[in-house]
């Protein structure tokens, strides 16, 4: 569920930073939308967002948002002779990949709808 949610946090808050902007109501024409961006600053927000979801959601599984960040040790730890390994738990690698895709798709959702009651 964590890895669900934090996706859905991290996607939803970078949809809503990707691209700002505010309509401006003018009298006999059509509502102007006046685009606000910060340029490169606004990576600042993202990593923000996401050091936010590790500290809130990162206790219970690591905080996998992103389903490489899980698969990849995983397969790696599978595949590598290492000594004394133990099982790579393949039983739980199906929740840190189709959790954070389940929470993008929720945001996106989340976010259209939003955006249609704007409009």
């Amino acid at each position: 569920f964590c890895e669900a949610l934090g996706t859905l946090v991290l996607v939803l808050a970078v949809l809503s930073f990707a691209s700002p902007s505010f309509p401006i109501p003018r009298e006999g024409t059509a509502d102007l939308a006046v685009k606000v961006g910060l340029g490169s600053v606004g990576a600042i927000q993202v990593a923000l967002i996401v050091f936010s979801i590790g500290l809130s959601l990162g206790g219970t599984t690591g905080y996998a948002i992103n389903p490489v960040r899980d698969l990849g040790p995983r397969l790696a730890h599978a595949l590598l002779p290492i000594r004394d390994k133990r099982d790579s738990d393949w039983g739980y690698a199906a929740i840190p990949v189709f959790g954070p895709i389940a929470g993008a798709v929720a945001a996106v959702c989340l976010y259209k709808l939003m955006n249609s009651w704007t409009r």
